[in-house]
């Protein structure tokens, strides 16, 4: 198969920049679809390409805008990628070098911040913009930076930039407030190399940063308790690259399993691990589908209308807030009230106002979505405000009477990878449109 260059993959997804995505709603769901590789594992991942001179090859690489923008950003200090194939990458990091992780780039995507702790282990300076991302508000760094400063690195912020740096990092414990997957990340690709012992207190346990982990070891890391809490990590002084398939991605296999029950489907995943996905796979119970597990696959059954529930979003092995929108899409459709706290983003709501545009009955009161079912939605021109939003805002489109299109779906390339294809491959009227 013909090898592709990111710039040439990047040109691609550019182009469909201005797409939309038009659904016709009101068909049910069903067959067998693929779960891609995650995105959030994969970025870190790549990142941590930083720390040891070499050649690594990775399988599973989901095609999607983020992947290519952190390809991007590590093209900055010298690294070079190429796709052998659709999901299959390889990074040559032998001549790289430091640099600043530039704005423009950062502002496009907050998982930038994970070349922070890479560059000030490898090079003992780092210079990383403020990230940007999602507009749906904001999620502060002063983990990642506190973190930073208890193994020893001096930093500031000059003119909208983090400046580390470190003469020799050594290793400290670190107590976060809050469980942060990104901070988390960050200071385990720190840590690794650090002199002495780092203990993280909790840590984020999420399977992407145990997925991190794993690729970290399989570097010479020494790293105990991942998956807990607490995860401990003694200091080696040098490490050597390591080749690793990607995780499947729980979020995306979530989306599909969701686009069943809204539509009172009978659809398989498959390529996931279900394992993750316990409390999702909860709700999907709780609201009256049927779900059958296997080693490497989940079937969901539905065959009317969800019962209404209460979800609150979680740390891991919690309720996953990245599938919040999604679920307010289908109990935008449950026979009775449901009740949605975010506990990770209280602002994580833009959503609401499209889904209301197309019939949902959703009222917001702090980090709490009170949402009264409604027998049926009605297709109308919405706008995606965030990755997340503008699935859920696809998935209210399969059951909308009539049209739904759903514009700025630039979002929805940063981590769905053709996802109107998998669902068009599971029975949807649904196609991508040129704006």
């Amino acid at each position: 198969m013909k090898a592709h260059s990111e710039r040439e993959r990047d040109t691609t997804i550019e182009a469909l920049s201005m797409d939309e995505i038009w659904v016709q709603g009101g068909r049910r769901l069903s067959g067998r679809v693929e779960v891609g590789g995650s995105k959030n594992a994969t970025l870190p991942i790549l990142a941590a390409t930083l720390l040891a001179p070499g050649v690594y090859r990775f399988t599973n690489v989901p095609d999607l805008k983020d992947v290519s923008t952190m390809l991007q950003m590590l093209s900055r200090f010298g690294i070079v990628s190429r796709r052998e194939a659709l999901h299959e990458l390889s990074i040559d990091s032998r001549n790289a070098q430091n640099a600043d992780a530039p704005y423009e780039l950062v502002k496009t995507m907050r998982a930038s911040i994970y070349v922070l702790g890479p560059l000030l282990a490898r090079y003992g300076e780092a210079r990383v913009s403020l990230p940007g991302g999602c507009a749906w508000g904001p999620r502060p760094v002063d983990l990642h930076i506190r973190g930073m400063q208890q193994l020893g690195a001096e930093v500031e912020i000059e003119h909208g930039y983090i400046v580390a740096r470190a003469a020799a990092l050594r290793g400290g414990t670190i107590a976060f407030d809050v469980s942060s997957v990104g901070a988390t990340g960050n200071i385990l690709m720190a840590a690794v190399t650090a002199a002495g012992k780092t203990v993280i207190e909790n840590a984020a346990c999420e399977p992407e940063i145990q997925a991190l982990g794993h690729f970290l070891r399989s570097m010479g890391a020494q790293i105990e308790g991942l998956g807990s809490p607490r995860v401990v990590v003694s200091g080696v002084t040098s490490l050597h690259p390591a080749d690793a398939p990607m995780i499947p991605d729980r979020i995306e296999a979530g989306t599909l399993l969701v686009a069943g029950a809204i539509t009172g489907g009978d659809v398989e995943t498959g390529c996931v691990d279900p394992a993750e996905l316990g409390s999702l796979i909860g709700k999907l119970e709780a609201i009256g589908a049927s779900v059958e597990i296997s080693e490497r696959s989940i079937r969901l059954r539905a065959s009317e209308r969800p019962t209404p529930i209460s979800v609150t979003t979680a740390p891991y092995p919690g309720f996953p807030t990245d599938m919040q929108a999604q679920f307010m899409a289908l109990l935008s459709v449950a026979r009775g009230s449901s009740t949605i706290v975010d506990t990770i983003y209280h602002d994580r709501f833009t959503h609401v106002a499209e889904l209301q545009r197309l019939g949902a009955d959703i009222r917001v009161e702090g980090n709490t979505a009170h949402v009264h079912g409604v027998e049926a939605l009605s297709g109308a021109p919405v706008m995606a405000t965030d990755l997340r939003a503008s699935a859920a805002l696809i998935l209210a489109g399969l059951v909308a009477g009539g049209e739904t299109r759903v514009s700025r779906v630039y979002h929805l390339d940063r981590g769905y990878e053709r996802l109107e294809e998998k669902l068009e491959a599971l029975g949807a009227s649904i196609r991508r449109v040129r704006a």
